[in-house]
């Protein structure tokens, strides 16, 4: 780990109109550090996500990348988006592109790369999420998972510092989810810095070297992933944290 944080949220606030969504969150995210945040719907895990991005304007607080601020209506906030990948769950390729012209596209025209290197990497991209084979092929010739995998690696392509994954595989068969996981397990073997918001509780025990609970736009409770899962602190996150034991036991087939 870095002794300089890559991110650094302080006293976070968002708010649309009177419904404020972001409660003066503070948060330090070092390199190489993977940080996942969980939650019920609506507590604002995504909204935090788009706001470090630079999608949404805050209403309070500051964000910084490398100490660098980041404000979604500055003119510079095009280039921090290069430094700053996100994957959403609903993939976002270009439909009329090929799987290759999907991930050379931002690296050949926004970072003015040359051609025979970007084309280089993106191959490698495409063997390291399993899909080569799928170079030519359209995002409508592709499953679920096909398509998230080639949305990691289109991220990827732009070299990244940290990586932003917001429920990446929310819209993805149960058959599938496990192919996108192994991906970003990969990942955080690797070093990659990441924040990742996901309902997947086993795959957040398995990756995170910190989680971070949300409720009500505030983080309520933040630790250890094997502390947080076995004996969480408050009692917002034993309520939560029950309701998916109990569904296990409700879907476990008879012995």
């Amino acid at each position: 780990m870095s002794e300089t944080p890559v991110l650094r949220i302080a006293h976070l606030r968002k708010a649309y109109g009177d419904n404020v969504v972001l409660k003066d969150i503070s948060l330090d995210v070092d390199q190489g550090e993977v940080v996942v945040i969980v939650g019920p719907s609506g507590c604002g895990k995504s909204t935090f996500l788009r706001c470090i991005n630079g999608l949404e304007d805050i209403q309070g607080g500051t964000i910084e990348l490398d100490g660098k601020p980041i404000d979604g209506s500055s003119k510079g906030i095009a280039a921090v988006r290069q430094r700053i990948g996100m994957v959403f769950q609903s993939y976002d390729l270009f439909p009329h592109k090929t799987v290759m012209e999907n991930i050379t596209l931002s690296p050949l025209v926004v970072q003015r790369r040359s051609k025979a290197d970007v084309v280089r990497e993106a191959e490698s991209l495409l063997e390291r999420v399993g899909l080569i084979d799928k170079r030519d092929a359209y995002p409508r010739e592709l499953s679920g998972g096909q398509k998230q995998r080639v949305a990691i690696a289109r991220a990827l392509a732009m070299k990244p510092e940290a990586m932003l994954l917001d429920e990446i595989t929310a819209a993805l068969d149960p058959e599938m989810v496990r192919e996108v996981l192994d991906v970003i397990l990969d990942l955080a073997r690797e070093g990659k810095t990441m924040l990742i918001v996901t309902h997947e509780m086993s795959f957040a025990r398995a990756v995170a070297d910190r989680v971070l609970f949300f409720d009500g736009g505030e983080v309520v409770e933040q630790g250890d992933p094997e502390r947080f899962f076995t004996q969480p602190k408050t009692e917002r996150a034993k309520r939560f944290l029950r309701t998916f034991t109990f569904e296990a036991v409700k879907h476990r087939e008879p012995s």
